[in-house]
């Protein structure tokens, strides 16, 4: 299933302040999270809402790309930064640490075929997936994942893509895919196999994109959104892509490539935007996708602690894991 790419989590990594050892209101994630190993071990049902995080380490597609690498350990830096978030959420919510996906040979294709293994088995399991990478390549693994699931009891599946990031992601593949690729591979593998390719891309910048990627996004029909129009706070124009989108489309992945956001709040990033987006836009209409109820997997990609400030980025990243889950939790009525 993994093709040796899989590591479970060394449950260490979950350190923190301890304020009470029988008090659950007092806990904090590193209290209540548990592992859990895909390979060998089962997991019992969840009835009301569980969550696994699984880490893409990798900086392949990065390389391929020519960005900076670095986020390959991301998923670590991220993890020590979710530890001392406080459990907000009813005792009825399961947390688990599903493990990391590994490229450590430069088998891109085969590193995200585990991770779409992987997101499968999480969804499978009842858990909503939340991914931790890594590049943006990661995109592709993750997509996967859930066309895998939903192929179990759908002929034709439709997983439709959110994506927050500087940049498109659609250029053409020559020879092997990278961090610049995986949505032009979603589409051409969706319209393959007679299934349509739904995509908004929130944060787009002008400077970070080539003329012939904005044909490219027009002739596949993607929905986008300019960086400089959330920036002047075209709020009704925002949510009205957001909504059109959401009203129209099912199983919706929700992606955010760390690079989205101003360097002033993500420095730590494989290609630094000074006029990016600022944080909290970006969480108001994360939680009004969230809201809508068809949100089916998270991820946040290319925080590179290699670049990063004060673990700036990856504190960033731990504010938007937090969010998701805390929007899913009160939608379901198991926030405390």
């Amino acid at each position: 299933m993994f093709d040796d790419r899989y590591l479970a989590t060394d449950m260490n990594i979950w350190q923190g302040r301890t304020d009470s050892f029988d008090n659950y209101d007092a806990f904090r994630w590193h209290q209540w999270i548990r592992g859990w190993d895909l390979e060998k071990d089962t997991l019992l049902a969840c009835n009301k809402q569980g969550f696994a995080l699984v880490g893409f380490c990798c900086d392949e597609g990065i390389r391929r790309n020519k960005g900076r690498e670095g986020a390959a350990m991301g998923p670590a830096s991220i993890r020590r930064e979710l530890a001392n978030l406080p459990c907000s959420f009813s005792p009825e919510v399961m947390l688990v640490d599903a493990g990391d996906i590994l490229c450590e040979d430069g088998n891109l294709t085969a590193s995200q075929a585990a991770l779409a293994n992987a997101v499968c088995r999480i969804r499978s399991a009842g858990l909503f997936p939340i991914v931790l990478g890594g590049g943006h390549e990661v995109a592709l693994g993750h997509y996967n994942g859930h066309v895998k699931f939903l192929n179990q009891s759908h002929d034709k599946p439709n997983v439709s893509i959110i994506n927050f990031d500087a940049h498109f992601d659609l250029r053409p593949v020559h020879q092997e895919g990278s961090s610049g690729t995986m949505f032009r591979q979603i589409a051409e593998e969706a319209l393959s196999q007679g299934q349509k390719f739904n995509y908004l891309c929130m944060g787009i910048q002008r400077t970070s994109n080539t003329l012939e990627l904005f044909k490219t996004a027009e002739r596949l029909g993607v929905t986008h959104v300019l960086a400089g129009d959330i920036n002047s706070r075209k709020d009704e124009h925002v949510l009205d892509k957001l909504d059109d989108f959401t009203q129209a489309n099912e199983n919706i992945y929700l992606t955010i490539c760390a690079d989205v956001f101003s360097s002033a709040f993500a420095p730590g990033v494989s290609a630094a935007q000074p006029l990016g987006l600022h944080p909290e836009d970006v969480l108001r209409y994360i939680k009004h996708i969230i809201r809508t109820n068809k949100v089916v997997g998270f991820d946040i990609a290319e925080v590179s602690p290699r670049f990063d400030r004060d673990h700036a980025t990856a504190s960033l990243a731990k504010i938007l894991v937090f969010s998701v889950i805390d929007t899913i939790c009160r939608l379901k009525g198991l926030a405390r």
